[in-house]
């Protein structure tokens, strides 16, 4: 596969095979009408003995061009690998537009390339050219309060901030390697939050850690007299290779209108399931997150906020993310999926407990998974919120309203 430069609207996708600390060149995406982008794979891509499909659902490996899925305008595995709000709002930021102007070309091509999973979008099938400066994290954080104000940034600065447009979200965040090159997203307080939603993020984590659901690395730093969290990614290993990771809005095949109406848990667990690498553990792994984020009163658990690990032949669960405990008041509260196959998605204990059987799980084993999070949050919550650093007025701001709230207890 060659560059064509007559040929408007093509981006060139790049991949790290299994084991590879250098990427190759898969394929090409191609804007074909208004607003559907086909994708091609590289001759020299599906003749490579080490070559895997992208997601094979969606991507097989093989000749010619692939139309999205029905309802999306591109394929979700490469979707996933595009910047999300604040990852457009620094690039408008850098090229003096607005968000609503960049067209999708511009926001592949233009944000870092240290992304999410093992994808990156370039100009070119025959030259690798990453796009990854950075600068310190106080510099990045004075960078991220600046867009955040509308102010412009210097083009150093704005080429610096870049780095962290590859990673999805709407909270401002940058990417940092530390001295022994382990890869952190660093998630910022910023001026704009109204309640500490980086030692919330902490605190959930470190609940869910104890609870025994697995969960990447995470620590908290400042900058600036300010509330840094450092997560380590999971989709990196030594040496520069990455891991292919699938969000869950591209395993249920959905955009993200779609899958805000129509996805659930259910739905997810099906697709897992049939390509899963351990089919009969992950009804379970997948209840238990379902469970825990009722617990903590995180009901921005959409399907974004969920990802699997994909090896080119079936799909395992990544460590769970974006465990946030969300302000809320007493009433009951709905998770962004439905939780059973009836569309139940009060985020209640009970509602959990009646859909059991679409997780491959008994009502008593059930009962059993909400009764061991429940009392490990309660018995370990005071020393969650120290190891956190929570001030006083956090632990008010959360316990007994976001986390544990008692909402979730009725029948």
């Amino acid at each position: 596969m060659t560059s064509e430069p007559g040929r408007a609207g093509r981006v060139f996708v790049w991949t790290w095979l299994h084991g590879q600390g250098e990427p190759v060149v898969a394929g090409a995406v191609d804007r074909v009408g208004a607003d559907r982008f086909d994708f091609t794979y590289a001759r020299s891509y599906w003749e490579n003995v080490n070559a895997i499909s992208l997601y094979a659902p969606e991507l097989p490996l093989r000749r010619g061009a692939q139309e999205p899925p029905a309802g999306l305008r591109i394929a979700g595995a490469l979707n996933d690998a595009t910047p999300d709000s604040w990852g457009e709002r620094v690039i408008a930021n850098r090229l003096g537009s607005t968000e609503g102007e960049l067209g999708l070309e511009t926001a592949m091509l233009e944000s870092g390339s240290n992304r999410f999973g093992a994808l990156d979008f370039q100009s070119s099938a025959e030259s690798y050219r990453p796009r990854q400066d950075t600068a310190g994290l106080d510099e990045l954080y004075d960078a991220a309060e600046m867009v955040l104000a509308g102010e412009p940034l210097t083009p150093a600065l704005g080429d610096a901030l870049l780095h962290g447009t590859a990673i999805g979200g709407a909270h401002p965040k940058v990417l940092i390697t530390d001295d022994a090159g382990t890869e952190y997203i660093a998630k910022l307080s910023v001026s704009t939050d109204v309640h500490p939603v980086i030692r919330a993020e902490a605190v959930g984590i470190e609940l869910a850690r104890r609870c025994g659901l697995d969960v990447p690395g995470a620590r908290l730093t400042t900058s600036l007299g300010r509330d840094v969290l450092l997560i380590q990614r999971f989709d990196r290993l030594p040496g520069g290779r990455r891991r292919h990771v699938v969000s869950g809005l591209t395993i249920l095949g959905l955009d993200a209108l779609l899958g805000a109406r129509y996805g659930s848990y259910p739905d997810l667990l099906d697709v897992l399931r049939e390509y899963a690498l351990a089919p009969h553990e992950v009804g379970r792994q997948l209840f238990e997150r379902v469970v825990f984020n009722v617990a903590i009163g995180n009901n921005d658990d959409h399907a974004r906020n969920h990802a699997a690990f994909w090896d080119g032949h079936g799909l395992a669960l990544t460590p769970a993310f974006d465990l946030t405990p969300q302000v809320r008041s007493t009433d009951p509260s709905a998770q962004a999926m439905a939780i059973g196959r009836d569309g139940s998605r009060t985020s209640q204990f009970s509602v959990c407990v009646a859909a059991a059987a679409d997780y491959g799980l008994s009502r008593p084993a059930a009962k059993e998974i909400v009764d061991h999070i429940v009392s490990t949050i309660e018995t370990q919550w005071s020393e969650a919120a120290d190891a956190t650093g929570l001030s006083s007025a956090g632990r008010n701001a959360l316990w007994r309203r976001s986390i544990l709230n008692r909402s979730t207890f009725y029948d």
